[in-house]
């Protein structure tokens, strides 16, 4: 995240925040004519590919000029449905040569591969000579090196989006929404890396990311009416509710939340004191075997291990267990102050997907002066963690991208200690601001959603907000925005007195403009510091019923009734 001043605010205002909105009016006016212009195409269209078609197959050779023009202008219709019409069209006019009539899933997919194409583009740029030449100190190589490694991140999330599946189906659907969002972050991610003093060469990464992310944005922009026009088929899913993954058997549920030693039955044992096979936990992690199915436990006895540990993409179901949030720590002190992008800060950073932490505590302790410092960064789907520590100051938990469940762990920080945009709930947790430094106000969520397609936001569920020690006066905020559809919702928890009566701070300060487009909201919260009689006064300000609160849970979030269970740990699937 960009970095602060003395009192919380970045230093240079961030010029992708809207201060008023006639244009998204505008665009919604379109938006919704088109909708109504695509009603009868998509929904037949839809139902002829699902359910066939008593016609038989159709000649190419048989497309007349009216039926290409027919394609053209309902492309065009599906296209204004976007925030980028015009790349949109430009992307899929193409498609009117290679197909005879409007398969909205055939267009969808002919979107993805001209996403995958730029994004292809864009990673190729920052193997060009004059792009090295151009960078002088290791930050800015490092800024460069976390955009190869997003970009690599955001092709695999668009490849995956080319799995077969069936349109009516619920969670196939949810899968692809949630693939292309965490590709789009990826992408944005990048950008906003980049080391301010690079310019000239941030200009053009700009100029050169502009086809992918436009691109990305079209196809789940494409995805989204789809899907608004097949729900009325009453969705099937994929898998039942109750049913799990294949990547969690009943046998490892078993062995998960047994009591018996876990120095017996884990895959892997750390210890600092000679007594395990590993003395480190990325010793016992390059033990992994690639893209595993089967659950794979680390154990790590208790002590503080000073390293920083990546859970790769390849490391598939890796499960880390210690012996106590408190008696086994992952600590590290990378920071931005001292020259390292927040994203490459991470003392413990997890991308592989399947993955849970249990009794661990993860720590980044650069201390409050040296700014952003993450302790854990999570860009893995399906990920979990239950009876863990997070502790740090700004930027504490870093819940970056796809599927996040967290419960009862404690959260300790200052400054945005709680960011991203994953699809994240924190469910019966503590959440610990600390005292921050002279002039600073804590936050403590800054959540990302930078696409108002996107399936993400922060989900604060019966948790409890506590100063984790005195702190001179309630300058504690829930959240600021850090992007325009910054969504966040605080439901059924206990909010102590250190919360500021105005409960939200704008990103660049009191008094700063809020875009209406974002989505804040409390619900059914309790404690001294949860009246919202003297709440900021912002559009985006929303107030919830029990319908709209229950897309925020664990089943109406991420459907994690369908993964959780399997992992062992507890959690209540709705309000």
């Amino acid at each position: 995240m960009p970095s602060v001043n003395a009192y919380g605010m970045i230093t240079e205002p961030d010029a992708s925040i809207p201060t008023a909105c006639p244009k998204s009016r505008q665009r919604l006016a379109v938006i919704a004519l088109s909708s109504i212009v695509l009603l009868s195409i998509i929904t037949v269209s839809i139902l002829a590919t699902h359910f066939g078609s008593n016609s038989g197959p159709q000649d190419p050779n048989t497309t007349t000029a009216a039926t290409a023009t027919t394609l053209r202008s309902s492309i065009k219709a599906m296209c204004n449905g976007t925030l980028y019409p015009d790349s949109c069209y430009a992307s899929l006019s193409p498609a009117v040569t290679n197909y005879s009539g409007l398969d909205p899933a055939a267009l969808f997919r002919f979107s993805l591969q001209a996403a995958k194409e730029a994004i292809s583009s864009a990673s190729g740029f920052f193997d060009d000579p004059t792009v090295r030449a151009a960078v002088h100190d290791n930050f800015s190589a490092d800024s460069i090196s976390d955009c190869k490694q997003l970009l690599t991140l955001a092709a695999t999330h668009i490849e995956d989006c080319f799995s077969s599946g069936d349109f009516t189906n619920e969670s196939f659907i949810d899968d692809l929404k949630t693939w292309l969002s965490a590709s789009i972050t990826d992408l944005h991610t990048c950008l906003d890396g980049l080391d301010p003093k690079l310019n000239e060469l941030k200009a053009r990464v700009a100029i050169t990311m502009k086809n992918s992310t436009e691109l990305t944005s079209n196809s789940l922009a494409l995805l989204r009416q789809i899907e608004d026009f097949v729900s009325p088929l009453k969705f099937r899913r994929r898998r039942l509710f109750g049913e799990h993954p294949p990547w969690m058997s009943s046998a490892d549920r078993r062995r998960l939340t047994s009591s018996s030693d876990w120095s017996k039955k884990a895959n892997a044992v750390v210890a600092k004191d000679g007594s395990g096979k590993y003395n480190t936990i990325a010793a016992a992690l390059a033990k992994v075997p690639k893209n595993r199915s089967k659950r794979f436990v680390i154990y790590v006895k208790k002590g503080v291990y000073y390293e920083n540990v990546r859970i790769e993409t390849s490391m598939w179901n890796v499960m880390i267990v210690g012996d106590g949030m408190d008696a086994t720590v992952v600590s590290g002190c990378l920071n931005f102050v001292d020259g390292t992008p927040t994203f490459s800060t991470a003392t413990f950073a997890v991308f592989g997907k399947g993955f849970i932490a249990q009794d661990m505590g993860f720590q980044n302790a650069a201390g409050a002066a040296k700014q952003q410092a993450v302790a854990l960064l999570a860009a893995a789907d399906f990920a979990a963690f239950y009876h863990c520590k997070f502790e740090a100051y700004q930027d504490t938990l870093y819940a970056h991208s796809l599927r996040q469940f967290y419960r009862e762990c404690n959260i300790y920080g200052t400054v945005d200690f709680i960011f991203g945009n994953a699809a994240v709930v924190f469910q019966s947790c503590n959440i610990l601001p600390r005292a921050p430094l002279p002039g600073q106000q804590d936050t403590i969520t800054a959540q990302g959603k930078i696409d108002p397609n996107q399936n993400t936001g922060i989900s604060i569920h019966n948790c409890t907000i506590w100063p984790a020690e005195k702190l001179a006066s309630p300058l504690v905020y829930l959240g600021r925005p850090w992007k325009p559809y910054s969504t966040t919702v605080f439901m059924r928890s206990m909010i102590a007195s250190i919360v500021n009566p105005a409960g939200w701070l704008p990103w660049n300060g009191p008094g700063a403009p809020v875009p209406a487009t974002i989505f804040y909201s409390e619900y059914s919260n309790f404690g001294p510091g949860s009246s919202t009689k003297k709440r900021v006064k912002w559009k985006g300000l929303r107030v919830m019923d029990s319908k709209q609160a229950n897309h925020f849970t664990v089943r109406g979030l991420f459907g994690g009734s369908s993964w959780i269970p399997k992992t062992g740990i507890p959690f209540s699937s709705g309000l």
